[in-house]
């Protein structure tokens, strides 16, 4: 045989035998999960008394927040969903990396038609290679506000943390509660063309804090030890809104973000975007008792929101915390059409499209080539380009109307992507919150106003680039982000809250 035929041949010799040691290796990998481990959820309706009303809400097992899904890196975990409530229901595992488990990834109509009432369906999907603080959600509708839960993944058994072991762990959850029927007031919103009205309370653990009506006593409370190291787990589960979270004269060490570690940093306060997650170490490091309080943060002009502060109590092994008197809750504004600007509509919109929710599954049509459930022109980029920053207004000269449809980009397997994304002042100023389901990404770039390709800087050497995790916050109001990554499934999802 020529030398060069025989070179060809050992060279493809050896590519068949990486190829095979690599699929092995994964297949390997996700042999060896350590456990499998079962959960059952029954999605049920529960009367909550909270700020002087008794309500009927959605709730997981009776449980709001919902119930704590506990698994080890590598484990496969099985969530058997019944639906007992008179609503459909889907839920996502927020954050969980889909590898060959897209159709357990949740969003309704999008890779799964939604489980119907008295129905149930079974996730289950495998923790490969992952660990720290995730959470689960409903993924229809407005649900999702009472309908949530943390998810943790603790390192693989006889793996440390990466950091001083803390003597305990809490896991806090920032929420929205509304006295009102959330299915009532998502269809106000689609009917007036409005915004959202905003919560009568924010709460940590569903409990709203001192400062709220009739809440006295409904106060989350961490009891501490001074001179201790406590991890916290935090975990944005609003609806609609950006959160601050601190705990007073004290300093947080942030070791993890969206399930990912990062290298620690030292804070006296977290803004968490909706489906944001931060893991931090604090040293009770005084002797009294302290509020940790949580604040929302709405950059948008005109927007209505619950402008009020919840807190909880960091207490210490023995003095007591005295709160402040209660205060008074806003009303709701009266219900009328067209209540956005200039007595237009609300409408989300993606390079001027705004999504039309199909009759099935896109993943179901997608693997089952069905007709005529979307189209896979989504543009590329904005098909009306404008000055997005400061000529934004929507009028003649400047028109921002989105067409409406179920359009979608096809990926093959194996691109890396880059995706710029630009922030507008369509309509006010205000951060938009980016959460690829099932993949991590590196953030390369960010920057202020229009973005413009020949002067933006990138760090396109991923080695040097900053990873991110399954949940973003464009950055910069009025500014652009540049996000980078590897198609490794069939599907994906891209939310925006």
């Amino acid at each position: 045989m020529p030398r060069n035929q025989l070179e060809n041949s050992c060279c493809r010799f050896l590519l068949f035998l990486l190829f095979f040691s690599i699929i092995g290796g994964v297949l390997e990998a996700w042999h060896k999960a350590s456990v499998t481990r079962y959960y059952d959820f029954k999605v049920q309706t529960a009367s909550i008394t909270k700020l002087c009303k008794t309500s009927t809400i959605l709730t997981v097992n009776g449980m709001y927040p919902g119930p704590t899904i506990y698994a080890w890196e590598d484990d496969t975990v099985v969530v058997k969903v019944s639906n007992l409530t008179p609503y459909n229901i889907s839920i996502h595992l927020h954050g969980v990396r889909r590898r060959l488990t897209c159709w357990f990834d949740g969003p309704a109509y999008i890779t799964q038609c939604p489980i119907q009432a008295g129905q149930n369906f079974k996730y289950r999907f495998t923790l490969l290679n992952q660990r720290g603080t995730l959470f689960w959600h409903a993924y229809i509708s407005w649900l999702r506000a009472t309908v949530h839960g943390p998810l943790i993944i603790y390192p693989k058994q006889g793996v440390g943390y990466p950091f001083q072991p803390p003597v305990e762990e809490h896991v806090i959850i920032l929420g929205e509660y509304w006295l009102r029927d959330v299915q009532g007031l998502e269809r106000h919103v689609k009917e007036s063309g409005g915004g959202p009205p905003g919560s009568d309370a924010y709460t940590l653990n569903g409990l709203p804090g001192p400062l709220h009506n009739c809440s006295r006593d409904d106060v989350y409370t961490i009891n501490v030890s001074k001179g201790k190291n406590y991890l916290l787990r935090i975990i944005n589960a609003a609806l609609n809104m950006e959160h601050f979270f601190m705990v007073a004269n004290h300093t947080m060490t942030v070791v993890e973000t969206d399930g990912e570690y990062t290298k620690p940093f030292k804070t006296t306060f977290l803004m968490l975007t909706p489906g944001q997650t931060y893991n931090v170490l604090l040293k009770a490091d005084l002797s009294i008792g302290k509020y940790m309080a949580m604040a929302p943060y709405m950059p948008a002009k005109n927007v209505p929101f619950l402008m009020k502060t919840s807190c909880g109590i960091l207490r210490y092994a023995s003095p007591t915390v005295k709160v402040d008197k209660l205060a008074q809750n806003c009303d709701a504004p009266d219900s009328d059409r067209c209540q956005g600007p200039d007595g237009g509509i609300f409408a989300a919109s993606v390079n001027n499209v705004t999504f039309r929710r199909p009759m099935v599954s896109l993943l179901n049509a997608y693997y089952n080539n069905l007709q005529g459930y979307y189209s896979t022109d989504f543009p590329d980029k904005p098909e009306k380009m404008y000055d997005f920053v400061n000529g934004a207004p929507n009028n003649i000269s400047v028109d921002t109307q989105s067409a409406i449809g179920t359009q979608v980009s096809i990926l093959e397997h194996g691109w890396a992507v880059q995706v710029i994304f630009q922030d507008t002042g369509t309509v006010g100023t205000e951060k938009h919150p980016i959460h690829l389901h099932g993949f991590s990404f590196y953030l390369l770039g960010t920057g202020l106003g229009n973005y413009n390709s020949t002067t933006a800087l990138l760090n396109l050497n991923e080695v040097h680039a900053l990873p991110s995790g399954s949940a973003h916050n464009m950055g910069t109001v009025n500014g652009f982000s540049s996000e980078e990554w590897e198609r490794q499934n069939a599907e994906f999802a891209t939310s925006t809250s």
